[in-house]
């Protein structure tokens, strides 16, 4: 019978050691991260981060597992079904690293509870379902009131959207501009402001499986690894001060099918004419007079 295994943080951390120093590797071990939506993306981020040596954390996630979840969500398993995932992530982080300091947030993220889960955070992580807008809205303007780092990876087909918006720098609101705008319209600017350069198009082979009218849309489960992975690497970059990260007006698009990366720079974000065309092309898909692909 094999001996129960002693945790130890240097020992568990140790081969991060040579990519950080291990006066970084305390630093990431001290940091705060708030992670809000724990599902495709929001739980690989929770996960990564863990694996990075982040041992503090606030998640947030009112939603429980279903079938429909396994084809890209870390925490979906058989016996996971019907329960929350807030609850299943954390107990995984904790697997991870027993030493971990998780605060739990299963009613998500709202305006009763929006300062405890900011409170003392060095780093916001977005990891929010595409259609829950509001909320996104209204945790990124808190982050910029707060002078909160914030970012974002968007799993875009088989690919990753990154978008960073720093202290002091251009706000979510100033890049998207949905304020006042229709739902349909909120949801063309949150599209077009992610994906400039909209690398994923042409390869959706079931136009169909879109339906922003059923809030629904394919995914993959390697677009989620990599949001992951591009989250990882920014996240430490911001933590530790080290080397540059582009903030908004910039994006950044990696597609993995296409093997193609792409920076675009969009100075006034939406308001920018290349952006008022992309919206012009944009908006006939979310009212069903345009198909995809």
């Amino acid at each position: 019978m094999n001996q129960a295994a002693t945790f130890d943080y240097a020992t568990a951390f140790s081969r991060n050691i040579g990519w950080v120093t291990p006066a970084e590797q305390e630093k990431l071990r001290s940091a705060r991260i708030a992670i809000a939506g724990l599902g495709g993306v929001g739980g690989a981020h929770l996960l990564t981060l863990s694996r990075l040596g982040v041992s503090r954390f606030n998640i947030a996630d009112f939603d429980e597992f279903g079938v429909h979840n396994m084809n890209r969500q870390v925490g979906a398993f058989m016996s996971t079904v019907n329960q929350p995932k807030a609850r299943v992530l954390a107990n995984m982080a904790r697997d991870i690293n027993p030493e971990m300091d998780v605060q739990v947030f299963s009613e998500g993220v709202t305006e009763a509870n929006l300062d405890e889960f900011l409170r003392d955070v060095d780093l916001y992580v977005d990891g929010i379902d595409f259609f829950a807008l509001p909320a996104r809205r209204m945790l990124f303007r808190a982050c910029h009131e707060r002078g909160i780092p914030a970012l974002t990876a968007a799993p875009l087909g088989m690919g990753v959207a990154l978008m960073y918006f720093k202290p002091g720098g251009m706000s979510f609101e100033q890049y998207f501009r949905v304020e006042g705008r229709s739902e349909n319209e909120q949801y063309a600017r949150f599209i077009a402001g992610l994906s400039p350069a909209m690398l994923q198009r042409n390869y959706l082979v079931e136009p169909g499986a879109v339906n922003f009218q059923e809030r629904r849309g394919p995914s993959t489960m390697m677009s989620c690894d990599l949001c992951a992975g591009v989250m990882g690497v920014a996240a430490l970059k911001v933590l530790l001060g080290r080397g540059r990260l582009r903030a908004a007006p910039w994006a950044m698009q990696f597609d993995a099918y296409h093997q193609r990366i792409k920076f675009t720079w969009r100075p006034f974000g939406n308001a920018n004419p290349m952006q008022q065309l992309m919206l012009m092309l944009i908006r006939p898909l979310l009212e069903g007079r345009a198909k995809v692909g």
